[in-house]
């Protein structure tokens, strides 16, 4: 039994909420979203509440369940609030900045790294060493930062390459002289 699947979605004030033909739509301040579920499931607004239910006890059914209620959580989440990754750069002569709709890096290699910063994702760099990423699709916005930060990962004995704020990086000791 899905214990996270069970829990009705609490609709938050200023979002609203549609189902039709197995597609949810959710509007909110910061945009629309829209999820297509699977068969197996079934989605129901009751209230001021989502309620997600699986029409039978099939194994491939429970494995949607409680993913589908994850979903249109992180969904309605998404519109009112939104989210944000915050990523670094560490390293001499590091630098970022944004150009028109694509994000620019120059991260110690011999060209300048282009990223295309898709549609509905808010990028800025408050200075030249940060990368703010923001959207109301939470898959988009972690995709999107996992990306730029896979164009150079901290490298383990120096530290330097591009980390989220916060990421705890370890240091390796170098070669020891004897």
């Amino acid at each position: 039994m899905s214990r996270i699947g069970n829990k009705p979605v609490p609709i938050i004030d200023g979002v609203k909420v549609e189902v039709t033909n197995g597609t949810i739509n959710i509007e909110g301040p910061k945009g629309k979203l829209s999820y297509t579920h699977r068969p197996e499931v079934d989605i129901v607004v009751e209230g001021a509440e989502v309620k997600v239910s699986r029409r039978d006890n099939d194994k491939f059914s429970r494995s949607f369940h409680g993913l589908t209620r994850s979903l249109v959580s992180n969904m309605i989440l998404g519109v009112k609030e939104g989210y944000e990754k915050k990523l670094e750069l560490q390293g001499v002569g590091y630098v970022c900045q944004i150009k028109g709709k694509t994000l620019s890096l120059r991260v110690g290699l011999a060209n300048e790294l282009v990223k295309e910063i898709p549609e509905g994702l808010v990028v800025t760099c408050p200075d030249q060493t940060h990368v703010d990423v923001q959207g109301c699709d939470k898959q988009k916005v972690g995709q999107f930062a996992a990306e730029v930060r896979a164009l150079r990962k901290p490298e383990p004995y120096k530290g330097k390459g591009i980390r989220y704020v916060g990421e705890h990086v370890k240091i390796k000791p170098g070669k020891s002289a004897q």
